[in-house]
């Protein structure tokens, strides 16, 4: 367990003196990396302005207003609405209540092994029975497909509200959709009627080599969910969607969804004042590069496969590697990196996107005498 003093860059320190490269970036948190004072300037300016000033959406306060416009400029046409909330789970939450609401209908689809959070609504759909099992009854009318699996669309109906999945799965061990998975996934929901919610919790904000990822697959979601980067290292969420969608939350009964702290303004600002300082310093093309970089470098004999866009990665070990063994080699050497819930095989490589040439070569260096080292 470690004691962190403080972070910086890509790097934690902790509070007996020893320094970590972070691999993890807080699970996909921390584009910028640590203390980015392009972020630290945000933060200081808006609480000299102002903190919460009233439950969301009562006045207009213009980091959310400037934060929504940024994305809206940013997104599909459609995409054009976007509700603060304050996490992930929250978002995914939003979205699931939207989709019941607009369509009517009762029941929503989403896939094995997909991680979705820990709230009720998100624990229903997230694709693991032992995740689910100590908390049951959860919601009914909720199914689970196959990702990748285009004969699992046939639970995809004329009762299905939504479907929710990850443009990439992440917690499976960075699973990307085959053969046009989510092209024809996109088709059976326009067929239905049914919404498609997809969850770039993980993958958003440059994390795969384009500002979303579901732009590597020629799709546009019904809803879209936000969250971890998208507050720059501070507490932020939203689903997003169109006009007409989202309005059915403004009436029988008015308020169809309240959070006093969602789009907090200090978290907005820092995730605008990230977001931009990505934009303006080519950051997600960089990211790009720096996981080609990581790719090239990570060769051993053990190590079946690397998965993955961008400097969102899974690196794959053969049956030699006792991942136990591993990791604890992995850390002894000073990287923070994590194993995915769903994967026993891999540990995950997603470092801040500012990681430099040299940092990416030292760490991916470390991390290949870790493994080197655990097999003997």
């Amino acid at each position: 367990m470690l004691e962190i003093d403080h972070a910086e860059g890509i790097y934690f320190h902790t509070a007996d003196g020893r320094k970590y490269i972070d691999l993890v970036s807080g699970v996909s948190v921390s584009n910028l990396g640590h203390a980015h004072p392009a972020v630290i300037n945000a933060v200081k300016s808006q609480a000299d302005k102002h903190l919460h000033c009233m439950v969301y959406g009562e006045f207009i306060q213009s980091p959310q207003a400037g934060y929504a416009g940024w994305l809206a400029d940013h997104l599909p046409a459609e995409l054009d609405n976007v509700y603060y909330v304050n996490s992930g789970s929250e978002a995914i939450e939003g979205a699931m209540k939207l989709a019941r609401r607009f369509t009517g209908r009762p029941d929503i689809v989403a896939f094995e092994k997909a991680y979705h959070g820990s709230t009720s609504g998100a624990l229903s759909i997230l694709g693991d029975n032992k995740f689910r099992s100590g908390f049951l009854p959860l919601l009914p009318g909720i199914r689970h497909g196959t990702f990748n699996d285009p004969d699992g669309l046939d639970l995809i109906t004329e009762k299905t509200a939504a479907v929710v999945a990850e443009p990439i799965q992440a917690e499976a061990g960075i699973i990307e959709p085959e053969n046009e998975f989510l092209s024809l996934l996109r088709r059976k929901c326009n067929e239905t009627g049914t919404l498609l919610i997809l969850d770039e919790i993980q993958t958003g904000f440059g994390r795969t080599g384009k500002l979303f990822a579901f732009e590597h697959y020629g799709i546009v979601p019904d809803i879209l969910c936000l969250a971890k980067s998208f507050g720059g290292g501070m507490p932020l969420g939203a689903f997003v969607s169109s006009n007409n969608i989202m309005k059915t939350l403004t009436f029988d009964p008015p308020l169809g969804h309240i959070t006093t702290f969602g789009g907090h303004p200090v978290s907005c600002a820092a995730g605008l004042a990230a977001q931009e300082f990505i934009e303006q310093n080519g950051l997600i093309e960089h990211g790009k590069e720096m996981g080609e970089m990581y790719r090239d470098l990570m060769r051993h004999e053990s190590i079946l496969n690397v998965r993955g866009k961008g400097l969102f990665l899974a690196v794959v070990m053969n049956e030699r590697a006792v991942m136990e063994i591993l990791m604890k080699k992995i850390f002894d050497k000073g990287i923070i990196v994590d194993q995915f819930l769903f994967c026993n095989n891999a540990f995950r490589i997603a470092p801040p996107l500012v990681i430099t040439e040299d940092e990416v070569r030292l760490s991916a260096g470390l991390l290949l005498e870790a493994i080197e080292e655990s097999l003997i």
